[in-house]
């Protein structure tokens, strides 16, 4: 996958699962959305479907800590 095609992936995942429209790269998720850990483990386990592979358990640690942004998302699996 591109990283278009992964960021285009993800705005859907935001907007059809979480409610998110149209966030910006770098608006605070957890600010602007309420976007906390549980949001996070789900959009893992979405994301790991849209790959076709598991996060390792780095990045699964990296992003409950730190997915604060969808730039941030977008860049985790590169």
């Amino acid at each position: 996958m591109t990283r278009e095609m992964i960021a285009g992936e993800i705005l859907n995942i935001f907007r059809e699962e979480f409610e998110i429209v149209n966030p910006g790269p770098d608006e605070n998720l957890k600010e602007k959305y309420e976007f906390d850990s549980i949001d996070a483990i789900a959009l893992l386990e979405y994301m790991e479907k849209m790959i076709g592979s598991q996060l390792t358990q780095e990045e699964k640690k990296e992003c409950l800590k730190s997915a604060q942004s969808i730039r941030f998302v977008i860049t985790l699996k590169q």
